[in-house]
């Protein structure tokens, strides 16, 4: 089995930065694409910011220019580098990774969410 384990939420005031990370553990036999999105009370999930293991990074039009994805292979680690956040960026963010695990079955692929982590800013 794999799973993924948030940390680093908590409540900020605007114009504040956090730092999230995401750590995988298990049977990880490749990392492939891992990300970060929230949900904020009465909304839908929505992709905040995406990296592939070739380090290409995506991001949504509402963070550009704000947040910074970036992954340490070594540690199964993702993270989410969050500066000037806003009152609309409070949400719980939730870690997402694929990738391929091993198992008594030989090598699978995997998708696995984290619990989320609450990340609340103040105006």
């Amino acid at each position: 089995q794999v799973q993924v384990v948030e940390s680093g939420g908590g409540l900020v005031q605007a114009g504040e930065s956090l730092k999230l990370s995401c750590a995988a553990s298990g049977s990880i036999f490749s990392l492939n694409v891992m990300g970060w999105y929230r949900q904020a009370p009465g909304k839908q999930r929505e992709l905040v910011a995406g990296i592939t293991n070739g380090g290409n990074t995506n991001y949504a039009d509402s963070v550009k220019g704000r947040f910074t994805i970036s992954r340490d292979d070594a540690k199964n680690t993702v993270y989410l580098q969050m500066n000037s956040l806003k009152p609309e960026d409070t949400a719980v963010y939730y870690c997402n990774a694929d990738g391929v695990r091993g198992s008594i079955f030989g090598r699978l692929p995997f998708a696995v969410w984290g619990q989320g982590t609450q990340v609340t800013v103040s105006s």
